[in-house]
């Protein structure tokens, strides 16, 4: 209990009360500091590439088979009689992956010409034997009716995962060598990982295209000459810097 003891307009606090306010004032005083706030660390955002230029070891083709006639159902019975003699030979030539696609049949009306129908069906041939592959186009165009929309040459999935799994550590180690780089230029001696991300990616070439022409039947096969595709793998991420050089502080 705290007496004030009063004279006149004035109070007076006495001996005890002023040991109390003494106490609380050593107690504030003896609570701890907050901590300081501590600033986050400071980031960096790289990327690394490692490219290599691998062979193309595919080879795809389109055919197509296209008529036209007043009948539709006529239309349809050529091109799917022609679709299946090629379909048969296409499964027969060993090493060769054959499928249908693209199937179409719409009318066409001109002005002073009588309607009618355009069916066209799509055949798509893939092969890692270009001999092979090329023989096959140029029989089918000779002997099935077959034209030719275009050709493509591409990195198997085999050969492209092999490629990627070197390029991956390269393209890490460069990415490494940068972040130590930008370490050292912003005044840090160390460097942590923060998040990264991996991509692979396939760049294609400008590749030939046969065109749609007849080839004898005892012609040689079409030479084609399957250059190469670019693999590339970038690496792209946070390098958090830590540790700095005690000049730099």
């Amino acid at each position: 209990m705290i007496r004030i003891h009063r004279f006149g307009a004035w109070a007076i606090p006495t001996a005890a009360a002023f040991i109390a306010l003494f106490a609380v004032a050593a107690q504030v005083a003896a609570q701890p500091a907050p901590p300081p706030v501590m600033s986050p660390p400071p980031i960096v955002t790289l990327s690394a590439s490692a490219t290599a230029s691998i062979p193309n070891d595919r080879m795809l083709a389109w055919m197509r088979v296209e008529t036209d006639n007043a009948d539709a159902a006529a239309a349809a019975n050529v091109v799917n009689t022609r679709m299946s003699k090629a379909l048969s030979r296409a499964k027969a030539t060993q090493g060769v992956d054959a499928a249908t696609s693209g199937y179409s049949s719409f009318q066409i009306t001109e002005k002073n010409q009588p309607a009618r129908w355009r069916v066209a069906q799509t055949l798509k041939l893939e092969s890692s034997d270009f001999a092979a592959l090329s023989g096959l186009v140029s029989q089918l165009q000779a002997d099935g009716g077959l034209v030719v929309d275009g050709t493509q040459f591409s990195v198997s999935e085999a050969t492209r995962k092999q490629a990627e799994e070197s390029l991956t550590q390269q393209a890490i180690k460069a990415w490494q060598t940068r972040a130590s780089a930008a370490a050292r230029g912003f005044g840090f001696d160390g460097w942590r990982v923060g998040k990264v991300a991996i991509q692979a990616g396939e760049s294609f070439r400008p590749q030939p295209v046969m065109r749609a022409m007849a080839f004898e039947a005892k012609a040689a096969p079409v030479a084609m000459e399957g250059g190469n595709s670019d693999v590339t793998v970038t690496v792209s991420g946070e390098a958090v810097l830590d540790a700095p050089r005690a000049s730099a502080r």
